[in-house]
């Protein structure tokens, strides 16, 4: 049953509307969603270290007592278009707290200014950048949200390909896993998601895929081998459109023999993961990022 706050935030989300509006300019989207940002909750003590991966702006997140045999690649979401260190920093932070470990977030390039594969370029540099400084890919999991949770399978693909060590779990929150917009959930979800359409999506999806296929599986990873994938977990809201991208995921990757376990959250929509310290929906779900690791790490 959904709890009493829950119901609130969906209700206020409905009346003040999302970032993603096809009719604004991508300058103004952007500033909207930094400004929505402001407004959620960083637990306490967690610490931020500025650091630079060539000319890319990343940050670690860390908690007190942090492990450092474990660590975090993250990949915000924002449409490939939007997002950065600032609208995902609070979340993230919560992420590591529950982890107790340190989480490397990172601002990569968006579209439409830099299509693809420019994004993908920069998860590649952030990954190896975690390597080349010790972390061992054997305790390291890889996650993102939205454009990001995609990303993240996109990056799998390419070190897999390269024949690259992949780490040791993929964390997907509502994956923007197919930009061909082919999913049913688009249309029986467009009532009930109140941050994404497929009007928005269509127009971010091309500033993202540009020139290029939105059937390459380093775009649309629904159309990807995921052979010799780590486990993975998806995560998806009941009520958002990305929904059919969650689950077309989940059923390509166990058809690879992958252990993908996908978790429809009932009544939840796009990244409510964002109002942890508002609802006990979003604690919960990102718990479940710990036990997930704990599982595939056996700890």
């Amino acid at each position: 049953m959904k709890s009493l706050r829950s119901r609130a935030i969906y209700k206020l989300l409905r009346l003040i509307g999302s970032p993603f509006d096809e009719n604004t300019p991508i300058t103004q989207q952007r500033a909207y969603l930094e400004r929505q940002s402001k407004f959620l909750r960083m637990p306490s003590k967690v610490e931020i270290q500025d650091i630079a991966i060539g000319d890319m702006y990343a940050e670690w997140v860390s908690p007190p007592m942090a492990r450092n045999d474990r660590a975090i690649l993250y990949l915000h979401g924002g449409g490939y278009t939007m997002g950065s260190c600032n609208t995902h920093r609070a979340m993230v932070a919560r992420i590591s707290v529950a982890r107790q470990a340190p989480v490397l977030l990172i601002e990569y390039s968006l579209a439409p200014e830099n299509p693809f594969p420019a994004a993908l370029e920069d998860a590649i540099k952030a990954y190896h950048h975690l390597i080349d400084h010790g972390t061992d890919p054997r305790r390291t999991v890889i996650a993102g949200d939205s454009a990001g949770g995609s990303l993240v399978v996109a990056l799998a693909v390419s070190l897999r390909d390269k024949s690259e060590q992949l780490p040791a779990g993929i964390f997907c929150i509502s994956p923007w896993a197919d930009l061909t917009i082919s999913g049913e959930s688009y249309s029986t979800c467009s009532k009930t998601d109140p941050m994404l359409s497929r009007e928005t999506s269509l127009l971010h999806a091309s500033w993202y895929v540009g020139e290029n296929d939105p059937k390459s599986p380093l775009i649309s990873p629904v159309f990807a081998d995921l052979s010799e994938f780590p486990p993975m977990l998806i995560q998806v809201g009941e009520y958002e459109i990305l929904r059919s991208d969650s689950v077309r995921l989940a059923e390509k990757a166990r058809q690879a023999g992958v252990d993908a376990t996908l978790e429809i959250w009932d009544g939840m929509w796009h990244l409510w993961h964002a109002f942890a310290g508002f609802m006990p929906e979003s604690q919960r779900a990102i718990e479940r990022i710990d036990s997930f690791a704990n599982e595939i790490l056996n700890q």
